[in-house]
């Protein structure tokens, strides 16, 4: 009753009242902050380790049963789950809600740490990783065009590719699929064996003979000059006509012992078997 008796013997207290409360709500509407994925954490860390050519047995016993022991001490450990595959060894680390993943990240760090000296030779150093929704790609992006995958490759990667990694809020731009340009030297080890060479020497060869660097300066009085030996291949032509020196003293080509074609990545990066030719990879 008395709030219907002041409503009528005062209007004006609750038309006062009434545009208060709106104001507010309007200012706390235009201050309420929002986003479309909200800001969680998943908990889980993820341990990769490569060890080339070791079949998913060997990648269990030899590297992730060490890395399961590794880190089932960490507190706040919900479960492990582990995966072994050819040459790759997967470790993932289901944490509770309310662990702390910064620090249990850095704590897994410091037990793979401990345990790496453990690990075959020829196993990389393992990268520890946690999932975020960061990392989930906001855009993807499709492009065809009349080009070839080659030609259209690059220029996806050398113009499309840096204009949007420079718009403002943009943190990474990744490319997946499309046909990147790659020189194959395919060598013939019959001719590479009659002229007494062998592939690390074709390969230490095309890597000395393909290098841009400073090599020194000049001063005069008034400015100073520097000197840059320019000694990138830049056509397919140049490549195999690189000079050769054999045991024996003589002076071939590139092009007598190996073909050098102009062609395309693998989609899949397998690794090597051996054949009848060697490839070797350069860029121009």
């Amino acid at each position: 009753m008395k709030l219907a008796e002041v409503s009528i013997k005062r209007p004006s207290i609750i038309i006062v009242l009434f545009t208060i409360l709106t104001l507010g709500g309007i200012f706390s509407y235009s201050q309420l902050g929002y986003e479309l994925v909200p800001k969680f954490e998943t908990n889980v860390i993820t341990i990769q380790t490569i060890y080339p050519g070791a079949a998913p047995s060997e990648v269990e016993n030899s590297v992730t049963k060490k890395i399961e022991d590794a880190v089932s001490s960490l507190e706040n450990v919900k479960k492990i789950e582990s995966k072994s595959f050819e040459s790759v060894s997967v470790v993932m680390i289901t944490l509770n809600s309310n662990a702390d993943v910064n620090f249990l990240l850095t704590d897994a760090q410091r037990k793979i740490n401990a345990v790496v000296k453990d690990l075959p030779d020829d196993a990389e150093t393992p990268s520890l990783n946690k999932f975020s929704l960061d990392d989930i790609p906001i855009i993807k992006l499709s492009a065809t065009s009349n080009l070839s995958e080659k030609e259209l490759y690059d220029l996806l990667d050398q113009k499309i590719q840096p204009v949007f990694a420079r718009v403002d809020g943009v943190a990474k731009v990744d490319m997946i699929g499309g046909e990147a340009r790659e020189i194959q030297v395919s060598v013939n080890p019959e001719k590479l064996q009659g002229y007494g060479l062998s592939i690390g020497q074709i390969e230490q060869i095309i890597a000395m003979s393909n290098m841009d660097f400073p090599t020194g300066n000049v001063k005069t009085r008034d400015n100073q000059t520097t000197i840059r030996l320019s000694g990138k291949f830049k056509s397919l032509d140049e490549l195999r006509e690189l000079p050769v020196m054999t045991p024996a003293g003589i002076i071939i080509r590139l092009r007598d012992v190996a073909d050098v074609q102009d062609g395309i990545e693998d989609p899949e990066k397998d690794f090597p078997n051996q054949s009848e030719e060697h490839d070797l990879i350069t860029g121009l």
